[in-house]
This record gives C-alpha cells, structure tokens and sequence, in this order.
C-alpha cells in the first residue's frame, strides 16, 4: 500500500507526502543556549560582545557539541510548562480560507459521515462480509477466514499500487526502503502520471480517501498475505479488482444499510447534536439541503432516528441517490421525483419543493432551479474528491471537510510525550543543521548519535499516531498528499458537523500565519519566547 504522503516509500501501502559533557557559555544571560556568533553575527536579544573563541578540535570540541546539546535540552524544558499540552480543542473548526458565516445563506449536507456519524463497529462487519463474499462467490482460499479486521493497520488516505502491491506494505508485511526504490527505478520519486488522478483514480495507483475504505485496505492486504504467505500465484490487477467489487456487494446488496438500520443506537453517533446543529440554522433563517448517494429508505430511518418524523421540513431541498461526484460534473442526468413510499415518479421537474424527495438530477439544474450560487453557499461533506473538490474549483461555493479522526489526532497532539518528542526533535534537527561543520572524527561520531537519536524520536511521534503510516495529515515533517488535499479542497474542516455548535452563526474564521521555510526560524522564535532565544541563529547569520 502505499501511504498518506508521495515520497514515503517505506511502506508497502504508500503513504504519501504532498520527525553530554560541560555546558558551554552563553553570549548573554539573557538567550541561554546561545553560543559562540559567527563572523559578523550578533544575537538581537543580547548585547554585543566579542566572540568567544572555539575549542581547536578533538575530545575538546566533541565536549563543547555534549555542552551545546545539553544547553538546547535545557532551553527546551523550560520552553513547555505543563498547561502547553492542552492547547488545541477537539471541537474547534479550523480554517484553511478565510470564511464569514454570516455571508453563508444556503447550508448544504452530505449524509453519510457528516449528518450521520458511524460507530467504528461498523468496519469489521464490512470487513467479514467481504470477506466471506470473496470466499464463497468469487472462490478465494478457505485461509482467508482466519483474517479478523484489525482496526489499528491502515489509515485514511493511502495509495494502493495496484501493479507493484504497494511500496511501503506488502500484505501485512513492510518492504525494505532498498527494495522499494528498486521497484520505482532507483528513486522515491512516484511519476505524476502514475499518481491518482483527480477523482484519486489513477492508471495504476488508487488513493483511498473515503472512511469507508478502511474495511477495504485491510481485506487487500490480508488477502495478499495470505497469496505470499502460501507461495500462491496471482495477478495482482485481479486480486484488487476482486476486493473491491467484494466490498461493493456489501453496499449494493445492502448489507450495511440492513446492519444499521437494525441497531441504530450501536451505530449511529451524535444524533441529538446533528438535530440541533440543523435546527440552529433553521431559526436563524437558512436554507437548507441534503445531497447524498445514499437510498433514501436508510436517510428516511437514520434521520428519523436522529431528528424526528418531520426531519423534511428542515431542508428546502432533498436529493437521494445523486451519484456523487458525477452529479457535479455532468449534466444530461434528470432529476426524478419520489412518492411518500419512494417510488419514482414519471412528471418533469420545473421546479424542486420543499418536503418532497429526488433521485439522481444533476448539479447544473440544481443551480438553476435554485438560483444558490458562489460563496453564499457552504456545504459540508467528509470525501474530498466526491463531496467537495468540484464544488470548490467548479462552482465556488464555500466548502467543509468533516474528519472524523481529527478528535483522536488532536487529543494525541495535546499529550506531554508528543509535545515533548515533537519539540527536541526540532530542536535537535536544528542542532544537526548548525554543527554539521565539524567534520573531525570526534565531531562526526557526537553528529551520528544525534542523527541516531533523531530518527528514534521521528519513529516514535509517528507511531503514537499509527504504528504503520503515522498521522493522516502528515508524513514526518512533510503534509500528506492527504492533507494537501483537504487544504486545496475546503475552507473549514472540523471533526464532527456538532463542531458548529461551538460558534455563533456570524463567526468569521481566520486561518492562522504558518511559516513558510525562510520564515521559520523567526517566526517559531518569537512565538516561543518572545524575543530572539533561539539557540545557534547568530551562528548561521554568516551564511544566510
């Protein structure tokens, strides 16, 4: 498989990307950790001084290196009180564009995942229906049903290489970074045209995207576990296509649709709080609209079930079965209307009614019809591509992102461990960067236990998120090709559509300044400590 971020060819799943001796002395009591400036270099926080000369070389220079790493511990430390772990809120919104609600009159919303939100117990029935469909209709080995579904494998956002197995996971099993650049040519770098395309469709790799697709990356990847793990030959093209159409059935048939509605309360999550997420709105003078891909018998139960009987009369427009993304992009598909017991019905539609349902149709009627254009409309969904990448490049309307696993990142992101291993691992990639000119013998092996040492943390932060492919949104230092695409695709994005509850209906979202490289240092600085302290910046003066 391949991963979140583009470059990561250490797994087989490709995640793709779009981490002491003596202290020395200070130049001033005021920076501690600052040492010996360069030529021409003065630390704005401190006064002038002369430079102090540095150690000739040998055991000597390797102490003061110790003594500089020490002092970059110790200015660490003292830079995160124990109440920086709590900074971010898992029921905030965050902004990619700036955004005023208050210019938002037209209120649009996918179904699945972002209206509704579902249990995680959801994934391991897909999973062993799939499973058992591959088994007894398509004639996979009996082996296959040892497999349980194991949550905690894959993440949102990888590639899958459909020709090569991947590059970071083979099955179950990781891939060697030497064999991983023998299968891509002797390089990290995965060609464009390669790449999933716009829809993350590509002539060889596929980019899973949609929640639903966990089920789907673990049954490919136990499915060819099994293949190696028993010297059985196979094509590769095949086997994915197999999965694939193995996990439609489960949607086709209805299967899924049959679990939840059996047993909404296990499944179905935060009903009360989408209710009065749409009742806010309504009070407030909205508009509002469902369009999903979704029957409308399951939306007519799952909104039942969280707002009521009457949910109708909620929303001015209602559209069921509207076969997302091509909904947005072609416009020969009519819409159709549904009776009370959702049979279609044959009249023309001039023009869409409040309280009535329809099938299918096609956006450029919709806009029509309506006349809600441009950024006066939001509209909420949790697919990238099927929900929201049209709708914002196309059309221009306003869009948010709905991730569920948000919550569970930012809660990790707010622990000391992450926050600590997070900050010395900068701090010592910033200690590598500067002291890399020493290159004595003594010198080297302090900057090899550095880069040992930072590779240790890399692989530690990461794994606090996933022990295979990390966070969703990044891949080490790098933004997931995952990530890149929500920040292209939406204005907002947030953990649940309850989020909403937490602003008033005229909020203004702003999104924050983040650094570009050359602003870095500066920035991060000033953030930090509020003056210049970073620790080694009159050093580089010289060369910048």
């Amino acid at each position: 498989m391949v991963g979140a971020g583009l470059r990561a060819a250490a797994r087989l799943w490709l995640p793709c990307r779009g981490h002491g001796g003596p202290r020395a002395a200070s130049s001033s009591p005021s920076c501690p950790g600052c040492g010996p400036p360069g030529p021409g270099a003065h630390c704005p926080g401190a006064p002038r001084s002369a430079p102090a000369p540095l150690p000739a070389g040998g055991a000597e220079l390797s102490a003061h290196l110790w003594a500089r790493y020490q002092d970059m511990r110790r200015l660490v430390h003292d830079l995160l009180p124990p109440e920086v772990c709590s900074l971010l809120n898992p029921a905030a919104i965050y902004a990619n564009n700036e955004i005023s609600l208050h210019d938002v009159e037209v209120y649009g919303f996918d179904y699945d995942y972002t209206l509704a939100q579902y249990a995680d117990s959801l994934h391991p029935e897909i999973f062993t229906a799939a499973r058992d469909i591959l088994i007894e209709h398509y004639k996979y080995p009996e082996g296959i049903r040892k497999y349980d579904y194991n949550p905690s494998f894959a993440i949102r956002g990888l590639h899958y290489d459909i020709q090569k197995l991947g590059t970071a996971y083979r099955g179950l099993q990781p891939v060697p970074d030497e064999e991983v650049i023998d299968l891509y040519g002797g390089t990290q770098h995965i060609p464009l045209y390669q790449m999933s395309g716009f829809y993350g469709k590509g002539p060889s790799i596929k980019q899973f995207m949609d929640i639903f697709s966990l089920p789907e990356m673990a049954l490919l990847s136990c499915v060819v576990d099994h293949f190696l793990g028993h010297g059985l030959e196979f094509d590769q093209e095949h086997l994915y296509k197999d999965v694939t159409d193995a996990i439609r059935d489960v949607h086709v048939k209805g299967l899924m649709y049959q679990w939840i509605e059996r047993d909404m309360e296990k499944y179905i999550l935060r009903g009360d709080e989408t209710f009065a997420v749409l009742s806010r709105l309504v009070d407030h003078g909205k508009q509002l609209f469902l369009i999903t891909n979704s029957p409308f018998s399951f939306v007519d139960k799952g909104m039942r079930h969280m707002v009521g009987p009457d949910w109708r009369q909620l929303f001015d427009v209602v559209i069921v079965q509207a076969d997302k993304p091509s909904f947005f992009t072609d416009p020969r598909k009519p819409f159709r209307k549904l009776d009370e017991k959702g049979s279609l019905q044959w009249d023309r539609i001039t023009r869409l009614e409040k309280g009535k349902i329809y099938r299918q149709g096609n956006l450029f009627d919709f806009l029509r019809l309506t006349e809600w254009r441009g950024p006066r409309v939001l509209y909420f969904g949790d697919h990238l591509y099927s929900d929201l990448a049209d709708l914002m490049l196309r059309h221009g309307w306003r869009t948010g992102a709905i991730i569920p696993e948000l919550e569970r990142e930012i809660r990790i992101i707010n622990t000391e461990q992450y926050m600590h291993s997070l900050t010395w691992q900068q701090a010592l990639t910033g200690l590598l960067e500067r002291m890399q000119t020493y290159q004595d013998a003594e010198s080297r092996q302090v900057l090899a236990a550095w880069m040992k040492e930072r590779q240790e943390l890399r692989c530690i932060t990461k794994a606090l998120f996933n022990a295979q492919f990390g966070s969703i949104f990044r891949t080490f230092h790098n933004p997931t090709y995952f990530s890149r695409r929500l920040v292209r695709f939406s204005d907002l994005y947030m953990a649940s559509l309850s989020c909403l509850l937490n602003y008033r209906v005229d909020f203004t979202f702003y999104p924050r300044r983040t650094p570009l490289q050359h602003e870095a240092p500066l920035w991060m600085d000033q953030l930090c400590t509020g003056c210049m302290k970073t620790p080694f910046l009159s050093d580089m003066a010289h060369i910048r």
